[in-house]
């Protein structure tokens, strides 16, 4: 068995349109870094790599959050990739078409570049367009998710988990972006300032985090029985996630008219800026980027944490009370006092097969409890449903061969 993107027609189609618009997306932003020249290549693609090794602590995290109802790993790559190469892709034009808005306008009023110094265009830009081009660019990556594995979105747990990987996708490839523009702009890669920042949080705050709470409120609007509630939670969402990326982005704009207030000009010794920034380790930006970011964003980051909690509560619920049923069949009454006491940070196995396919049964059958519960809410009998019919197969299935195999050996 498995979701309907692997057997609807329209659905190949549209994974043949993604592909291309994949390419033409990787097309842009080799584009966009053929411009810059062999050096800042040579230090993006430096930075690209240790941006690799940092995204596969995020990655594992969200990797554990799903183990209930896992997907394949290609379909968290191709999550990740939205983020990576088409999201970024999007962006890069209207981005660039506000900042030399900004820039045209600090032309016409002078006064704000002697307030805010000579990084005026990126101070004012950052904050305002930024967080609408890429939340909305990130949000449609959840939304083509929600609409082409509608049935594999459940609630909160998937919404984050989907909005997450995408959010760490679009870090990955900005943070070895930044790090080479900062090599452009200053003649060093500041890989500690930039990555230490990026990576705050181990990799699960700011892109991570503002899409998530976006992936969050759609799982609710998924899981609520109440209609108001489905219409406004995914706007709250991509509002949250607005105002957060909004708020993260402004803060070296408030430093900057802070220090305008107490007479000292940002763009004063550039020099000296310059130099005490690339003297940031990884290892101070890292915790002072997390720092921060726990205090400015502690009301969002506890609102995801209570929510993936309570989302973790809602799955073991459903698995306990829809396998209920099946105890004899799809389940083992061993299996079942496994289920009764799983907990929020375990992961169930079946101790007698193989950790693969053991893995794998179950999976099905918490794919089963989850569809039964579906099939439910729509007001339908389970029992009249052809992809239950279909988990309860594969479960038998997978029994039977995780058995021989342990015979076998």
């Amino acid at each position: 068995m498995g979701p309907p993107l692997r057997k609807s027609g329209p659905c190949i189609a549209v994974s043949a349109s993604l592909i291309v618009v994949l390419a033409i997306a990787v097309l842009v932003n080799l584009g966009l870094l053929a411009g810059m020249g062999p050096d800042v290549a040579g230090v993006f693609f430096r930075a690209l790599a240790l941006s690799t090794l940092l995204s596969c602590v995020p990655l594992s995290v969200l990797w554990f959050l799903d183990r209930r109802e896992r997907e394949a790993p290609l379909f968290f790559l191709a999550a990740f990739l939205w983020g990576a190469c088409i999201a970024t892709a999007i962006v890069v034009p209207f981005n660039t078409a506000f900042h030399n808005l900004v820039d045209r306008w600090i032309a016409l009023n002078p006064i704000v570049a002697e307030i805010l110094g000579p990084d005026a265009t990126t101070l004012i830009a950052a904050p305002l367009a930024a967080p609408i081009t890429e939340e909305v660019a990130k949000a449609a990556g959840v939304a083509l998710i929600f609409w082409l594995l509608h049935d594999e979105f459940d609630n909160m747990r998937d919404g984050f988990v989907y909005g997450a990987l995408i959010g760490v996708g679009f870090n990955w490839f900005e943070a070895a972006l930044y790090v080479a523009q900062g090599y452009a702009e200053h003649g060093r890669p500041l890989y500690g300032l930039q990555l230490g920042t990026r990576y705050a949080l181990f990799g699960l705050g700011g892109h991570a985090m503002f899409t998530g709470l976006f992936g969050l409120f759609l799982g609710l609007a998924v899981q609520t029985k109440r209609k108001w509630l489905r219409v406004l939670a995914p706007l709250i969402g991509l509002t949250l996630a607005v105002a957060a990326h909004a708020l993260n982005n402004a803060l070296p704009l408030f430093q900057a008219l802070a220090a305008a207030e107490r007479g000292g000009l940002p763009g004063a010794d550039p020099e000296s800026a310059a130099e005490s920034l690339a003297e940031m380790g990884f290892v101070a930006a890292f915790l002072s980027s997390s720092a921060i970011e726990l205090t400015i964003f502690g009301p969002f980051t506890l609102s995801v944490a209570i929510a993936l909690w309570r989302s973790g509560i809602w799955e073991r619920r459903v698995i306990r009370e829809e396998l209920a049923s099946e105890i004899g069949g799809s389940v083992t009454p061993g299996e079942y006092d496994a289920i009764l006491a799983d907990r929020i940070l375990r992961t169930r196995r079946i101790d007698e097969l193989h950790r693969a396919r053991s893995a794998a049964l179950v999976n099905a059958q918490h794919e089963l409890a989850f569809r039964k519960r579906r099939v439910k809410g729509r007001g339908d009998d389970p029992e009249q449903d052809a992809l239950v019919a279909g988990w309860r197969q594969d479960v038998q299935r997978l029994r039977r061969a995780g058995v021989e195999a342990v015979t076998a050996a």
